[in-house]
């Protein structure tokens, strides 16, 4: 009874609503009163939703509120800290970066800078002044004999499909114009990311781009395309932080032909990779099928990405490095607040290992057995600025990838579309009449200047401390908030191990239980 005094009521104020706009044609109010009609008529009749039964045409109001939650929230209700993943003052940041305009901060930090947890470091009365080289790095190991020079930020693994071409575009003009590299993601190699760029060619679990209609790795399509001149490293996907161990998600809506025939893939259908890689199954396994790229490729540096979850898997890794003397160029560690595109809500809130705590997990391994000085570190996960990059490589990291920055140097406003295909600022999507709205040349200018002042950035933090050398950051240069008055360094809250302590019999305790149940032959 409650809904139809409602519809009533709707109807009886419809006289009212003519009379008040009277300068309007009567054609159009009684079209207008006839569709509210109708739509009030079928609210009261249909099954699906209760609340347009009970509250005809005005239930609508709470669908249109509800679709535009996320924008009042983010233009009105959220403060420059509050907003996730990536808060307003960071996004801010990028986007003047980006259009070089004004970056500085006035009036003070508007963080609260006693909160348990704040991270710092402490500055130096003999400030430093690191030169432009500080912030490349090589990257190849002994068994590499096409080593690349690398920059300590670089765009991270980015898959065309996921991107629109457009995107992918400007990102790699953005790469060539900076003079560093961007990684093609899971999805393959595509005419996109061939826009003069460095290229890191990421091979997944799927083997998008170097595999046969079956499925099964191909060597001619692999030796094709990781001996262009264009591609520096390669990189083996084993899990990303996003979605470790469920594989990568590309939704039917995305799959057009071009992305089909790309990747080998029917058309029209979600493109959900493996969680594992068919080429092998073992830890021996994995670093054979290095080697055995490295050498397909010419030997140019190979290297695998995961996010890491059980800690006795990685260190069979290490030792399938120790039994085999097989040793990869570089690891990714990818923290599991990472991603940009589709994955189940569980796997992105609940599965793998955060960055901070992963990354000195991977440090500690790789010193503990004598392999850190011979292996890169990379890492990615919510990089975005010079303090970002500064406080990964305090515990251990060598170079940093971004993805989601790169994504707001684009134009990305953090709309959380990324999985539907309806990315209005043709960042993340596949619609053509969105993608057409990125401009290449702009965007791609734009990416450059971002990544240009946040490396300024980071080589003037790291001035600022004092050091020489990015090589001279450890634990003991990042500090944490323990109280409101009371902080410690990393090396004072956490364990970092000695050079070889894991090669003898006083394995740490932290370590003891993980490294007994660590097999070469099996994760």
């Amino acid at each position: 009874m409650k809904r139809l005094i409602i519809f009533a009521f709707l109807l009886l104020i419809l006289p009212a609503i003519i009379v008040l706009l009277m300068w309007f044609p009567l054609k159009v109010l009684l079209v207008a009163g006839i569709l509210l009609v109708a739509i009030g008529s079928y609210d009261l009749i249909q099954t699906k939703h209760a609340i347009l039964r009970n509250f005809p045409i005005l239930g609508h109001f709470r669908f249109i509120l509800e679709t535009i939650r996320p924008e009042i929230q983010q233009y009105f209700i959220a403060s420059n800290q509050s907003e996730r993943p990536f808060d307003r003052e960071t996004r801010a940041l990028v986007y003047q970066r980006a259009k070089k305009q004004l970056d500085t901060l006035a009036f003070g930090t508007q963080n609260d800078v006693r909160a348990p947890g704040y991270f710092s470091i402490r500055h130096s009365l003999c400030p430093t002044k690191l030169s432009h080289d500080e912030g490349y790095i090589m990257v190849g190991g002994p068994q590499c004999t096409q080593p690349y020079y690398a920059s300590r930020l670089n765009v991270s693994a980015m898959s065309f499909g996921a991107l629109s071409p457009n995107a992918i575009m400007a990102l790699n003009k953005g790469a060539k114009l900076g003079c560093f590299a961007h990684n093609t993601g899971e999805g393959g190699l595509s005419p996109y990311h061939l826009q003069g760029g460095d290229i890191i060619f990421q091979l997944g679990t799927g083997l998008f781009g170097a595999r046969t209609h079956d499925g099964e790795f191909c060597p001619e399509e692999f030796t094709k395309k990781a001996n262009l001149d264009v591609v520096k490293m390669i990189e083996i996907k084993l899990s990303q932080g996003a979605k470790p161990s469920h594989g990568g998600i590309l939704p039917a809506a995305k799959v057009n032909q071009e992305i089909a025939s790309i990747r080998g893939i029917p058309l029209g259908k979600d493109c959900i990779s493996p969680p594992t890689h068919p080429e092998f199954s073992t830890p021996e396994g994995l670093l054979h099928f290095v080697a055995r790229l490295r050498a397909l490729s010419g030997g140019k540096p190979v290297g695998f990405k995961l996010c890491i979850g059980i800690h006795s898997e990685f260190l069979s890794i290490c030792k399938a490095m120790l039994k085999t003397g097989i040793l990869p160029d570089f690891i990714t560690v990818d923290g599991s607040e990472g991603g940009t595109g589709a994955a189940p809500l569980e796997f992105s809130d609940h599965v793998g290992e955060p960055l901070f705590p992963a990354l000195r997990f991977v440090r500690n391994a790789l010193v503990g057995t004598n392999l850190r000085d011979k292996i890169r570190i990379i890492c990615s996960g919510k990089v975005a600025t010079g303090f970002h990059m500064i406080d990964k490589f305090c515990l251990g990291a060598d170079m940093c990838n971004s993805a989601r920055a790169m994504m707001f140097a684009l134009g990305c406003l953090q709309s959380l579309q990324c999985n539907a295909n309806t990315c209005p600022v043709g960042v993340a999507t596949q619609n053509p009449r969105l993608a057409n709205g990125l401009v290449v040349s702009d965007k791609s200018v734009r990416v450059k200047n971002y990544h240009a002042a946040t490396v300024a950035s980071m080589l003037e933090l790291v001035g600022a401390m004092g050091a020489k050398t990015i090589s001279d950051l450890g634990p003991q240069h990042l500090y944490r908030q323990t109280g409101e008055f009371t902080s410690k360094t990393y090396a004072e809250l956490y364990e970092f191990l000695e050079p070889g302590v894991l090669l003898g019999n006083a394995i740490p305790a932290s370590f003891a239980e993980a490294w007994a149940k660590a097999r070469a032959e099996r994760f």
